[in-house]
Parts: structure tokens; sequence; C-alpha cells
């Protein structure tokens, strides 16, 4: 357990610190130095090999990860670590096969908006594997106990090398077409550096074997396959959709916006990550009340944390919008990124309401249903295209916002009730409704006016006041009695009460 909490412990700051130097290179650095239209070409070519990722990596990453520790002789884990590396390529060949084949009609269709694209399509098969195999090979360190380095490779490497690169693009030393070949060598690289640090871990052994459980793996692997995609889809299918219906700046200033509602949902990842084993422990020893209580106890502490890290977004998201066109010469293109607020606010909504379920996920993924569960986000997935293809050349970035806002909310409600009707587990409580009165009030009270001094530090001045409200009121009404009773602990040491 040692060797869990300190992993977990390291993992969690490498996030943080990878989540902050995104932070930077997203915010202010891509649109200033690249410029939307390379920018929007970049992180076309990296969201949509990120969506085909799981079909390459046909889900082995989390297989091996979940059926590893099940075979009990070194011969055996040898020859399924040696099916997980192997049997990718079985999809990954006919699917390269078939883009070659087609790869004039691929061309016209995913260029037709924007030529800009064409010179780059190979790069996202390419970059697709590499993400693939890299899944795999972090997995194969995982099984070993050994995250830390494939989680800061992941986390704080790629993102640290996009920096560099950038840095470059701005002192001349490539070029901005250099850069996007640049960041497919990095990805290629980060895979490479992974393999090797896999294969000193555990030397492989390749044998063309495939695993007594073979029927049970693949089985898994397809559901797998089925969730990967369903996830990337929402993460990153609506900027694969603004491609074939806007001009390609578009996604650059949509992807601004959604990387900063995207941190709204950064709390629940701690969260989840402690919480899911308990759950797992009480739905099979079928603790029906102990569950409920937890299920309450995870929404309202990820409702009131969400709802501040959303609160201190919303309420300073125009002096953040100040930092990141101040750098911008064109007038035009500064309204164009201006037009991201409302992504924002639509996003982070969805988030905030995703937050507020609690250990929803953890509980139906525990049960004989998490198939169904499934089946239900390809029915989601179906249904963002569809709203996409209908709001995006109407309403732009807006639109695709306004897509993503009502398909998560439908997907959640529909999680919510089969967890409920199902299940008799209910999240809510009276604490929800205060902490949402109190968080719009909040809201209402410091959105509509800013310090008229330098954006950042307007940021920390109102960030300030508006976290002393927040704690204040949050701690006096015990919205979360276990938020209070954390703060009553160290009120204590520091011997502001008894």
């Amino acid at each position: 357990m040692g060797i869990v909490l300190n992993q977990s412990f390291k993992n969690t700051i490498i996030t943080y610190i990878g989540f902050a130097i995104g932070g930077i290179n997203t915010i202010y650095l891509f649109p200033v130095i690249l410029g939307a239209t390379y920018y929007g070409l970049s992180n076309y070519i990296l969201s949509f090999a990120n969506v085909i990722m799981p079909l390459f990596a046909i889900g082995m990453q989390n297989t091996l990860v979940k059926f590893y520790s099940q075979y009990k002789t070194d011969e055996e884990r040898s020859r399924f670590l040696s099916f997980t590396v192997l049997f990718p390529l079985l999809l990954i060949i006919p699917i390269l096969l078939i883009g070659i084949i087609y790869y004039a009609e691929l061309l016209v269709f995913l260029s037709k908006k924007n030529p800009i694209v064409k010179t780059y399509i190979w790069l996202i098969p390419f970059i697709g594997v590499c993400m693939a195999y890299f899944e795999i090979f972090y997995s194969w360190m995982r099984v070993h106990m050994h995250s830390v380095f494939g989680n800061f490779i992941k986390e704080v490497g790629l993102r640290s090398a996009s920096l560099l690169l950038l840095i470059a693009v701005h002192c001349s030393w490539i070029t901005i077409e250099g850069f996007i070949y640049a960041t497919a060598i990095v990805y290629l690289l980060a895979l490479l550096v992974t393999m090797f640090y896999a294969f000193s871990i555990q030397k492989p052994v390749f044998q063309f074997k495939i695993p007594i459980n073979t029927k049970e793996v693949l089985t898994y692997t397809f559901y797998i396959i089925l969730s990967g995609s369903v996830a990337n889809l929402l993460l990153d299918g609506d900027k694969i959709m603004l491609n074939q219906y806007k001009i390609i700046e578009n996604i650059a200033y949509y992807s601004v916006a959604t990387y900063i509602a995207l941190v709204i949902s950064v709390p629940s990842r701690a969260m989840h990550q402690i919480v899911y084993p308990i759950t797992a422990k009480l739905m099979h020893e079928n603790k029906h009340d102990e569950m409920d209580i937890l299920y309450k106890k995870t929404s309202i502490n990820l409702q009131v944390v969400g709802g501040y890290v959303m609160l201190g977004i919303f309420v300073n998201i125009n002096m953040l919008y100040e930092i990141i066109i101040q750098g911008l010469k064109n007038p035009a293109e500064k309204e164009l990124y201006l037009s991201g607020i409302m992504v924002v606010f639509m996003i982070g909504i969805s988030k905030y309401f995703d937050l507020i379920l609690g250990n929803n996920n953890a509980i139906i993924f525990n049960t004989k249903y998490y198939r169904t569960v499934l089946l239900l986000g390809v029915l989601l997935v179906v249904l963002t295209i569809g709203l996409n293809m209908i709001f995006i050349p109407i309403y732009g970035i807006i639109g695709s916002a306004f897509a993503t806002l009502l398909s998560i909310t439908l997907y959640s409600l529909a999680k919510l009730l089969f967890v409920v009707k199902k299940l008799h587990l209910y999240p809510f409580t009276n604490q929800t409704l205060y902490s949402m009165a109190l968080t719009f009030i909040l809201f209402v009270a410091f959105y509509f006016w800013d310090f008229p001094f330098n954006p950042i530090i307007s940021i920390i001045l109102k960030s300030t006041l508006m976290t002393i409200a927040y704690v204040y009121l949050n701690y006096r009404f015990v919205i979360s009695i276990e938020i209070n009773q954390v703060m009553d602990k160290y009120l204590k040491k520091l011997k502001i009460m008894k």
C-alpha cells in the first residue's frame, strides 16, 4: 500500500504540473506564436489521432491492467504481454492498408473545407499509432508498479516538448510547418522512451501464442474499445466536426475555450482514484445503505470543490481572455477568440453537472449493467455527431459547444436515472440546492465588475475576495460536513478555534 500511496501522490503532482504547462501553451503561446490557422491545424491533427487511438490499441492498455495479475506463471504472463503488443497489429495493418487504398478519397473528404489539412493527413494515423503503443507500454509499466515515469512522459514530457518547440518557432529556429512535423516526432520519441523503459523492467520474450482465456480477454477488449472510443469522441470529436464545416481557425478558438472549461473537471480525478476501489468493495458486498451515503458524500464534496473552480473561472473569464488576446495584432482575430467566452460557459456547465453526479460512473461500472451503459454511450456519440451537424453550420463554435452541453447533459441524466431506478441510490440532498444557490449568488455578485488594473492583478484580487466569500459561506451553512471537519482540524491547529 505504501507504493500505491507514494506513486498516487507523485502522479497527482505530475498531473497538476503538466496541466499548468499545458495551460501556458494553450492560453498564450499557441495563439500568439502559431497563429489561429496553424494552432487549429495542430489541434485538429492531435484530436483526430486521439479519437482513432483506441481503435489502434484495441483496448489492450486496459486489458493488460485487468488480466495481467490473473496469470500465475512467468510463462503465462510473458505470453500475455506478447499478445497485448502484437495483437493490435492485426487491426492496425488492415486499417492502414485501407487508408492507403482510399487515400485520395479521404484526402478530398477531410480537406474539402480546409485545403491546408491535405499536406498533413498522413500524420494523423502516424501519431495515432504512436499514442496507441505508448498507452500499451505505459500499462506494461503500471502492472509492474512503475507508473510515475510513464505519467511524467504523458503529462509533463509531451507538454514541455511543445513548449520548447513553440520557443524554437518564436526564435525562428524552426518554421511553423516544421513545428507540426516536430510534434509528430515528439510522439514517436515518447513511444520509444516508454517502450525501452518498459523493456528494462521486464525483458520481452515475444511468442506468437494466444493466452489461455482468450474469449474472456477479447470480450472485455471489445467493450473497452467501445468505452475508449466513446470517451475520446466526446473529448475531441467536436474539433473534427468543426473542420468539416468551418475554417480551421475555429478549432483554435474552440480549443482555448474548452481547455479552460476542462479545468473544472480536474478535482474529480483525485477523488475518483480514491473512491473507485471503495465503491467496488461496497457494491461487491451489497452494502446498499453505505453506498448511498458514499454517493451523497462524493456528490456534495465534488460540487463544493468543482463549484469553486467553476466560479473562479466564470467570474474572471473576461480578464482571462484579455490576457489571451493581448499578444494578438489582428483586431478581427481578437473578436473571434472572445467568442469563445460563451463556449467556456457551456462546456463548463456540462462539466459541473457531471461533477455533481459524484461516483456515478464507478457505481455503474461495478454492476452487471455496465454493458448497457456502454451501449448508451454509443447512442450518445450518434446524438453528439447529429447535433454538431445541425448546430455547427449555423452557429459555429458556439453551436458545437451547445451540442456538447445538450448531449452530455442528456447522457448524465440517463445515467442518473439509471442508478436511481435500477439501484435505488440517490446523490442529491437539500445541500445540493443550497450549494447551487450559493454559487449562483456569488457569480452574480462578482461577474459584472473587474478591478481597473493589469488583468493578472485583477484576477488575483477578485479571486482572493471570491475565495474568502465562498469558503466562509460554505463553512457557515455547512454545505459539506466532511469539508467542514477538515477545516475545523486546520483551524484548531492554527488555534483560530477551540
